[in-house]
């Protein structure tokens, strides 16, 4: 029985990791399109799709991840806690191609522009802290580094993913112009999903 489970996980973290994995196959895809001449759908300003795209995917991973121990307390389960740590590394995942995609495509490695960037502009600088807030998340989550901690730091440090996810979310609305649609779902999604952990931590 418990071999047979574990064949059914390893088969659904398959399939996950290749859904997962799909949106940036088919930016790579469209980006070597455009490299060539050829037609694609990264509209007239490629370099600038290509940082919004991974980042909008890096923010939804990452309310993914957030959202698996609210859905199993919901639906009274444990069968999607297996898959939170695959949902957290695509987010971390994502988030390096969104800054690789900023450092790389849009200011060739220059290094001063960049730095002018994170202290000039305040959404880059909230962005950057982020994803500094993300890398000892991503560093530790392995279950060797969860012994090593013991599950009560391993516990306090992951916490870190709750300012993260506020500072990304305001990063990106903050770089939203016009008064669009989307931010608004974010914000009401993080809002559910931190509210949600609130009530509990009250409850408790």
């Amino acid at each position: 029985m418990q071999f047979t489970t574990k064949i059914k996980r390893r088969i659904i973290k398959s399939g996950l990791f290749a859904l997962m994995a799909l949106p940036a196959v088919w930016l790579g895809w469209q980006l070597s399109l455009a490299l060539a001449q050829l037609p694609n759908d990264l509209t007239v300003n490629p370099i600038e799709y290509s940082n919004r795209f991974l980042g909008d995917w890096a923010l939804r991973y990452l309310f993914l991840s957030l959202a698996i121990t609210p859905l199993c307390d919901w639906f009274g389960t444990r069968a999607f806690m297996p898959y939170r740590r695959m949902v957290g590394l695509f987010a971390f995942f994502m988030v390096l191609l969104h800054v690789s995609s900023y450092v790389i495509l849009d200011h060739y490695f220059n290094w001063a522009e960049i730095w002018g960037d994170i202290l000039k502009r305040n959404f880059i600088t909230l962005g950057f802290i982020s994803v500094l807030g993300l890398l000892p998340l991503a560093l530790t989550s392995t279950g060797g580094m969860v012994k090593r901690m013991g599950a009560k730091k391993w516990k306090a440090l992951h916490r870190l993913v709750y300012p993260v996810a506020i500072l990304a979310l305001i990063h990106y609305v903050m770089m939203v112009r016009g008064n669009q649609t989307e931010p608004k779902i974010y914000v009401a999604v993080l809002s559910l999903l931190l509210g949600w952990r609130i009530w509990k931590w009250f409850k408790k």
